[in-house]
């Protein structure tokens, strides 16, 4: 019989929302470890290694200014939670020759996607809709959307986050739909609109789709949903200088925008805010969007300790962030990908809610976004199991500020020898270990020791490794020594048995038991 197989993010959220909803205020499981330990960056002197590089990341960026014909370009450095280097070059207005800094207020384009699905997780967290609705629950004119085919599935709400709604791509056309009403919008939904795919089959990209979430926020909070992210999102993250509309802005903190033309800078007109700014319309600062980025980073590792947030609390929980930097729609392969230092890295990329989510071939995570309008281009990227994020604001059309960020991440692990954090071996890693060791190498009372999984030794017999491990020994000679445990998670690690001719790689993982007994055991010769 054929198996059929949901992806397992998909699956996973299914599950989660098919439960009792908690009570209002709840934050933990019923039942939780008091054991569990945090992950944790092992280097003492991680802070001073990264603020040493602050110099050439300045240069980086000042450079890319300059080669690029940027008017004015701020950047942030965001490490565990702080913002904790910034800086600015050129101008925000040409004219008057007002100087570009983290204060400044620059318009961030499709930056703001991801604020928007925070909301979204915000009402599904508070009970108040469900993720894979149907987004004519919502927006009634879509009720008479017309499919390509007959066994199309519905647009749901987790559609509309992950592009996978089967609009077409609509940079050029959906960046001219800014200052469009809330009416406009739904008259063009109710005319009738044009699928390039069936829903939930494939990744492209749709700014309708997120003007379509943002009139779901504005349906269910029963508020505009710019109100509804400045209160639930904004005001508890103490972000005071972002804003949507740019009339509302003090002209020396505005950030005009500017296109290259003809070896001169040409001033591109301002729209207005509306219906299609839940795709692309905020306007902050490096300072005020470096507060978001902390709350982002918070949400890592997963731990037991009390959500905290600034001022009113979080706006989610550390759970619903978490979910949100998931990646949920494959976006691309990219095999030939290199780092700007040269360095071939393949890449592989998918589209999470509101969040471009990147993982490379060291299996570095990045989670961030690109915006772009006339007039203005920005990219922020965290790499979670760091610590670390940057964030860049250009006010230059479709201002490219990819291969910089790369390059600055780059450098600053390169260059200040980042680790990801560390993960605490649990104790009964540690205790499986010990009891291992008794054991070795003559496997003495191996079958009695009630160490092992049921499957262990039918996969393997007891005799043949016995002899596989003594070999290994002979190989070794004298132990000199038995490396730390290095834990991949709570249940599964290895180590290392030092000998005086070669050493032996123990990888061991344990069943979902409790207590947990070894279901693998791997012993591999290590030369000299």
């Amino acid at each position: 019989m054929k198996k059929h197989f949901l992806p397992l993010a998909l699956l996973v959220a299914s599950l989660a929302q098919s439960q009792p909803k908690p009570a209002a205020g709840d934050r933990l499981p019923a039942s939780y470890s008091t054991t569990y330990q945090a992950p944790v960056f092992a280097d003492p002197q991680r802070n001073e290694k990264i603020a040493a590089v602050f110099p050439i990341i300045d240069s980086l960026y000042r450079q890319h200014a300059e080669k690029n014909h940027f008017p004015g370009l701020a950047f942030g450095i965001v490490v565990d939670g702080k913002l904790v280097h910034a800086g600015g070059f050129g101008y925000t207005d040409v004219a008057k020759k007002i100087a570009a800094t983290p204060k400044s207020l620059f318009r961030i384009a499709s930056m703001s996607k991801s604020v928007t699905t925070m909301a979204i997780l915000k009402l599904r967290d508070e009970g108040k809709l469900r993720l894979d609705d149907p987004a004519y629950l919502y927006i009634p004119e879509l009720k008479k959307l017309p499919y390509l085919t007959s066994d199309s599935p519905l647009i749901t709400v987790r559609n509309l986050m992950t592009h996978s709604a089967g609009f077409p791509e609509d940079n050029p056309w959906g960046d001219r739909q800014l200052d469009d009403s809330p009416a406009d919008l739904l008259k063009l939904i109710a005319g009738g609109l044009s699928l390039s795919n069936v829903p939930g089959v494939t990744y492209e990209y749709s700014n309708l789709g997120f003007a379509m979430l943002g009139a779901i926020i504005t349906k269910v909070s029963g508020k505009p949903y710019q109100q509804y992210i400045d209160e639930a999102i904004f005001k508890p993250l103490s972000m005071t200088h972002t804003v949507w509309e740019y009339t509302k802005i003090p002209p020396a903190l505005l950030a005009h925008g500017y296109r290259w033309q003809d070896n001169a800078w040409l001033e591109e007109p301002l729209l207005h805010d509306g219906s299609y700014g839940a795709m692309g319309g905020l306007i902050t600062s490096v300072e005020d969007f470096s507060k978001y980025m902390a709350f982002h980073e918070s949400a890592w590792p997963a731990r037991s300790a009390a959500e905290t947030g600034r001022g009113d609390g979080p706006p989610v929980k550390r759970s619903s962030v978490r979910e949100m930097q998931q990646p949920w729609t494959f976006n691309s392969l990219s095999a030939s990908f290199k780092y700007p230092s040269g360095r071939a890295c393949p890449m592989v990329s998918s589209y999470a809610y509101g969040l471009r989510w990147s993982r490379d071939c060291d299996g570095r995570v990045y989670v961030g976004h690109t915006g772009g309008l006339p007039g203005f281009g920005s990219q922020w990227w965290i790499m979670p199991e760091y610590g670390i994020g940057v964030v860049a604001f250009g006010n230059l059309t479709y201002a490219g500020m990819g291969s910089v960020n790369w390059a600055a991440l780059d450098t600053l692990i390169t260059t200040a020898g980042l680790k990801p954090r560390m993960i605490p071996v649990s104790k009964i890693l540690a205790q499986r270990k010990a009891e291992l060791l008794q054991l070795l190498p003559d496997w003495s009372n191996a079958a009695e020791s009630k160490l092992f999984a049921e499957n262990f030794f039918p996969d393997l017999s007891l005799e043949i490794r016995r002899k596989t491990v003594q070999d290994l020994y002979a190989k070794a000679g004298t132990i000199v020594r038995v490396g730390d445990l290095i834990a991949e998670n709570q249940l599964r690690g290895r180590f290392l048995i030092e000998g005086e001719k070669a050493n032996i790689d123990v990888f061991f993982t344990l069943t979902p038991e409790n207590p947990a007994l070894i279901q693998q055991l791997d012993f591999r010769e290590v030369k000299k």
